[in-house]
């Protein structure tokens, strides 16, 4: 088919709230030039303590609304959706639907390809919701392209409420940061490198970074997820050419458009309109 004649889409992003905002910031500072369309699943959220069956489901219901909305490829910028979803998704859901060359991709796997870049000692942290380390992908994604890595994690269930009900620099946040820090660190002293496996805690990092020792590292994913797309997007050409280029951002939000536009507000910092949408 001439690409005169092919019908283009935007980027979708999917996130059960407005942690994948974070990711999507560093995908359009990396990939300016792409239209994207953000769903949060506010109505819904939190996914982290809800079961594999429940974030599976509600993930694919976002998933089929962004490829019936026009879009080829879609993010899920949610390390829960991506540890208890995305396998499902690409293996049993992909090859049955009209047009099976659409993809689904995540943040968990770029962001372990890159844990070699990252740790000297092998020895990584990762700070995450309930539901991911309950799912174990993290180390199950590091034994298949890092053997020799340990991955300890640690579930942060206080993190989240903290940074949606607006309190991630309220001095009242720092107890329950040190309280996380601590317990990841203190029987794996040999870390030198902690992810922020969850793409809310971003909006802590301040407090992270100063309750972690200056010799670890603390990572957010959102500038290895952009990176990783955009060589997929170099070995991917035929995925290029049908993604639409007009620097374009639509957002989306299963719960009131205004409440949303304040909260995206606190993670982007600028003025954000959303439209209601409903997924079921």
């Amino acid at each position: 088919m001439d690409s005169s004649q092919i019908t283009t889409g935007p980027i979708g992003v999917f996130d059960s709230g407005y942690g994948g905002l974070t990711i999507l910031s560093e995908l359009r500072k990396r990939l300016p030039e792409y239209g994207y369309m953000y769903i949060g699943d506010n109505a819904r959220a939190p996914y982290g303590t809800r079961s594999f069956d429940v974030v599976y489901k509600f993930t694919l219901q976002a998933v089929n609304y962004l490829f019936e909305a026009g879009c080829p490829l879609v993010v899920l910028a949610c390390n829960t959706a991506s540890a208890k979803a995305l396998r499902s998704i690409q293996q049993r859901d992909l090859p049955r639907m009209a047009d099976p060359t659409k993809r689904v991709l995540g943040v968990i796997r770029p962001t372990v390809e890159a844990l070699d870049r990252l740790s000297v000692s092998g020895s990584v942290g990762v700070f995450g919701t309930q539901g991911t380390v309950a799912s174990r992908s993290y180390e199950l994604e590091a034994a298949k392209l890092h053997p020799d890595f340990r991955i300890y994690t640690e579930a942060c269930p206080m993190w989240v409420p903290l940074i949606e009900n607006g309190e991630s620099g309220d001095p009242g946040a720092d107890y329950f940061v040190e309280k996380y820090v601590r317990a990841l660190l203190a029987p794996h002293p040999d870390i030198d490198t902690i992810i922020l496996g969850c793409t809310h805690y971003p909006l802590l990092y301040p407090k992270i970074r100063a309750a972690v020792p200056e010799r670890v590292k603390v990572v957010r994913q959102g500038t290895l997820v952009a990176e990783s797309l955009a060589d997929y997007l170099l070995r991917h050409p035929e995925m290029d050419v049908r993604l639409s280029k007009d620097g374009q951002c639509e957002y989306l939000t299963t719960e009131h458009p205004d409440k949303f536009g304040e909260m995206a507000g606190m993670f982007l910092n600028e003025t954000i309109t959303a439209r209601n949408v409903s997924l079921t």
